[in-house]
């Protein structure tokens, strides 16, 4: 599943609104600022950077867990929060973001969790990248609540 260059083709539809279009099969994006700039007529681009961060730490935990059980851990959710804030030249920036991961099967039924647990991070491409500038916590919780990391 390895690119060298992933390129996003972006057109303006109408102010803030603007049509992202990916290589096929994916179908096109619409994405919008929140007002009072835009009207959220799609997701922002603090969003997309939300769910890309989330996404990719989700399929990289279920990966590390399909490698030592392989009908592991059941559907998988998430929930990526993304705080915003002035840097020191007053300019909005992502300052913070937290990832809840939750498997959908208790624990007990899986192998090797720990392990899977331990570097599941750092495969994670965009997690990885976006580190570098901010700070990306994360927690995974079992299907009956309990915090494994």
């Amino acid at each position: 599943m390895s690119q060298d260059r992933v390129t996003v083709q972006l057109a303006q539809r109408h102010d803030y609104q603007f049509d992202n279009r990916f290589d096929e099969p994916v179908p096109a994006l619409l994405t919008d600022e929140p007002a009072p700039l835009g009207t959220s007529a799609g997701p922002s681009p603090v969003q997309l950077l939300a769910a890309s961060v989330g996404n990719c730490l989700a399929a990289s935990l279920l990966f590390a867990l399909r490698k030592y059980n392989p009908r592991a851990p059941g559907a998988i959710r998430g929930e990526v929060s993304a705080e915003t804030g002035r840097n020191a030249e007053r300019r909005l920036r992502v300052t913070a973001m937290t990832v809840r991961l939750t498997l959908g099967m208790p624990t007990a039924d899986l192998q090797h969790l720990d392990r899977a647990l331990a570097g599941f991070e750092d495969f994670c491409t965009v997690t990885g990248s976006v580190r570098a500038a901010v700070p990306v916590a994360v927690q995974v919780f079992d299907a009956q609540g309990a915090q494994l990391k």
